[in-house]
């Protein structure tokens, strides 16, 4: 996720932004003004670059579009193999559950208390949702039958983004995209006993540090290298692409041959495959990486009238669903709602 000073009602083309506009979208940006106004609305409410795509065609009967509830703004995404997808408000923490055959979907975990939020999630191999708490600096286990929190653990406080995650390379890894820090969850069926616990790992090397503070967005999207040995995580405040060793947190920058990683959000791998969504690019780019993870030739640019503020995706059944987080909507108003969109891959 990355927020924006971007006035309510706006206008935008359907393609990719121009480079002022992606410079525009890292750095310092006052961005803490977006979260700090997430956080309160999350507290009242408890109190070769192709054409745009045409409209996507539905595949197998499946709807093209899922809406999320009113008031409800999404973030990040998780889908089940049976095709159920979640995601997490940035409002207040609660996670929504749809069905990709049908649309219909209901809130299936509640807020988890004030100045909640819920931004990247992923299943782990137990079939859990794990939760990114944005800046509540907490990572959460939730159960995705019921909605219940098995565990949460305060792995930051002060200005934190606990932003994004991905499991591979021994358990699970969560970005803070305001300090150069990843937080390692262990993979085991343990949520309490001795070792369960997440660890941070600092980022070094080629890392580009991040101003302290909260007002520039570092670590962002995470992935693994298609070897598996390796971590890729976007750097927004550098715009550029790292690979990570999980040991060490040594940070060695990926040689992009073509495209951008700029606005670099969520980031998905199949295969050698790495799709990366570009929230104010409005697009995905598609790269074609080495085993490594060290190199990552440009395919492609995903590009869809439907995009509005992309920042996560995954995948099912052949497509892309790619959700919608709309950084600037008026979400204030609770009649505002978003969409999880389906696209070709």
């Amino acid at each position: 996720m990355t927020g924006s000073t971007r006035s309510t009602g706006s206008t935008r083309s359907a393609g990719p932004a121009g480079p002022a506009e992606q410079t525009g979208a890292t750095g310092a940006l006052g961005r803490r003004g977006f979260i700090g106004a997430a956080a309160a609305l999350g507290a009242a409410a408890l109190a070769g670059p192709l054409a745009p795509l045409a409209r996507a065609q539905p595949a197998a009967g499946r709807p093209d579009a899922i809406a999320t509830p009113p008031g409800f703004q999404p973030e990040g995404i998780a889908i089940s193999p049976r095709g159920t997808a979640y995601t997490g408000s940035l409002i207040d923490g609660s996670i929504y559950r749809a069905d990709l055959a049908t649309g219909a979907g209901r809130i299936v975990s509640p807020s988890p208390g004030q100045g909640a939020m819920s931004a990247g999630l992923k299943f782990d191999t137990y079939g859990r949702l794990l939760v990114a708490g944005g800046t509540g600096g907490q990572i959460r286990v939730v159960h995705a039958g019921d909605g219940r929190v098995l565990a949460a653990h305060q792995v930051a406080t002060g200005a934190t983004f606990i932003n994004d995650v991905i499991v591979g390379c021994g358990g699970a890894w969560f970005t803070d995209s305001f300090n150069d820090v990843l937080h390692f969850l262990p993979a085991g069926r343990d949520l309490t006993g001795a070792g369960s616990a997440p660890r941070p790992l600092a980022l070094g090397g080629e890392w580009a540090p991040t101003p302290p503070g909260g007002q520039y967005w570092g670590a962002n999207g995470i992935e693994r290298t298609p070897d598996g040995r390796a971590l890729l995580v976007v750097n927004d405040n550098v715009q550029a692409l790292f690979r990570v060793d999980p040991r060490t947190g040594r940070a060695t920058r990926t040689v992009l041959d073509g495209g951008a990683v700029g606005n670099g959000d969520g980031l998905v791998v199949l295969g050698r495959t790495l799709y990366v969504v570009r929230n104010w690019a409005y697009a995905i780019d598609v790269f074609t990486l080495d085993g490594d993870g060290r190199r990552a030739r440009f395919v492609r640019q995903i590009t869809d009238p439907r995009f509005d503020e992309p920042t996560t995706a995954a995948m099912y059944g052949g497509r892309l669903y790619v959700v919608n987080a709309r950084f600037d909507a008026d979400w204030s108003d609770p009649a505002t709602a978003s969409t999880i969109v389906s696209c070709p891959l």
